[in-house]
């Protein structure tokens, strides 16, 4: 077998991983997958283990894409759990709304129970940590408002979950100042880190028109 087929195999058995991981989630739930969820999947761990390593999704209202990039959070955590991930939004609380999303998949998916930390010391919506190799300063997962305090965080994988909304670019003003700060992302960014947008437009100048050359 030549160097490219064996890596062809190796990507293969990546995406089945998560694939399984994402089917066996539905299963808790009593649900069959959606094709268009597994898309979104195939297109989220792409961009996880693929140069540049930047994505943007972009997918109809009430498609599930918010429920899918938990569940691959999720899952990135079983499958490295050194990862540090950093999920931004709009406000606070919608970041909590994902990170509590995540915490819900790790408590109760049946692959995950040996995640769970004995001391819930951070267990919580806006911070959680697995249990993973000692030596890591940051949290696995914590959530911030796109305006929020993230200096001195660094992170393996940024998602940023819809922070364009009305309250954020509804002038050109505040879209610079939206631009000014995900550049900053950059600094955050571990070396090969994986940035990826998941949102709406919600206006004619919008950020993801120049997300990744951000």
């Amino acid at each position: 077998m030549g160097i490219s087929q064996m890596l062809q195999q190796t990507k293969i058995q990546m995406i089945t991983g998560y694939y399984s991981f994402l089917d066996e989630w539905n299963r808790v739930l009593g649900y069959k997958t959606p094709a268009h969820h597994k898309k979104i999947m195939s297109f989220l761990v792409d961009v996880w283990q693929n140069s540049p390593r930047r994505g943007l999704l972009m997918a109809f209202r009430h498609s599930g894409k918010s429920t899918v990039v938990g569940i691959f959070v999720a899952c990135v955590l079983y499958m490295h759990p050194e990862t540090r991930i950093l999920i931004l939004s709009a406000e606070n609380g919608l970041a909590s709304r994902m990170v509590a999303h995540v915490r819900h998949i790790l408590e109760n998916h049946p692959w995950c129970a040996d995640l769970i930390p004995t001391n819930k010391k951070e267990w919580a919506n806006g911070r959680i940590t697995i249990n993973r190799p000692i030596g890591i300063r940051e949290p696995s997962v914590i959530c911030q408002g796109i305006h929020g305090n993230i200096t001195g965080m660094r992170a393996d994988l940024i998602i940023c979950d819809d922070i364009e909304v009305p309250n954020t670019t509804n002038t050109s003003q505040k879209r610079e100042m939206l631009r000014e700060r995900l550049r900053e992302l950059d600094f955050i960014l571990s070396p090969n880190g994986t940035m990826i947008y998941i949102g709406t437009p919600h206006t004619h100048d919008t950020i993801y028109r120049t997300a990744d050359d951000d």
